[in-house]
Formats: structure tokens, C-alpha cells, sequence
């Protein structure tokens, strides 16, 4: 996949004000707001760029308020740093494709990863199985 630069202002157009402020500012959206998503099979995909990123089948209820995956799909544009912001030590997720927060990874998921990607349900969005690429 090809790397997608844009400015500011083009971030600022493309997404609301909520995303914005999580995937381009590395903010968090509050807990068990987005308890929406399909229950389908299908693929969660980077709101900014539209990459995916996790399968529904790695997808688990964490407790935690936020989507919960146990590891990315094979191949999948995620990269992590570390993120010492907020006076702890965390592990940042984010999209390498657009450089979009996501969200942070902890060593206290299930098996066969033990991780728990906690990610903004605001910085996803979801294909349906089946569901044809428009970029394809």
C-alpha cells in the first residue's frame, strides 16, 4: 500500500472533529462509546486511510470500553512506539500507512497472543465480508 501524506486542513476536512482529535492528535475517546460495530464477519479498516487492520474473528470483549483484538491481520499497516505521554509507559498503536493513533497494546490479552490491542472505536471503520474494494 502506498503511503498517504496530507495536510492539516485536508485531515481536518476529511474527518469529524472526534476522529480528528484521536487519529491526528493521539487523543482517546471515552470508554463504551462504540458498542455499534457489526457482529458479521469482516475486516476493521483505518478511518483515515481506509487500510485493514483487524479481523472481526480476533475481535473480543476486553471489558475495557473500547474495541479489543488479540492481533492484526496478517500484513496489516500497524506499527507501535513507545508513548510515554500522561505519566505512564504504554505501547502507541498506530496505522504506518497514514501514521493514524489508533490506540495502545498490553500484555494482558488472550491466547494464542496474550495482547490486547485497545483500540479507538472512532479511529475504525468496518467492511463487511464480501464487500468490494473500491480501490481494487
Amino acid at each position: 500500500m502506498d503511503k498517504i501524506t496530507k495536510s492539516d486542513a485536508e485531515w481536518r476536512a476529511q474527518l469529524s472533529d472526534l476522529a480528528y482529535k484521536v487519529t491526528r492528535k493521539h487523543g482517546t475517546e471515552r470508554a463504551f462509546t462504540h458498542e455499534d460495530f457489526p457482529k458479521g464477519p469482516g475486516v476493521y479498516t483505518c478511518t483515515c486511510c481506509g487500510a485493514p487492520l483487524f479481523g472481526q474473528d480476533t475481535k473480543y470483549d476486553s471489558g475495557s470500553g473500547w474495541p479489543s483484538f488479540y492481533a492484526p491481520l496478517e500484513g496489516a499497516p500497524i506499527g507501535t512506539q513507545e508513548d510515554r505521554r500522561l505519566f505512564m509507559r504504554r505501547t502507541e498503536v498506530h496505522c504506518t500507512r497514514c501514521d493514524a493513533h489508533l490506540g495502545h497494546v498490553f500484555p494482558d490479552g488472550p491466547a494464542p497472543t496474550g495482547l490486547r490491542y485497545c483500540i479507538n472505536g472512532v479511529a475504525l471503520g468496518f467492511k463487511p465480508e464480501g464487500e468490494t474494494d473500491p480501490e481494487a
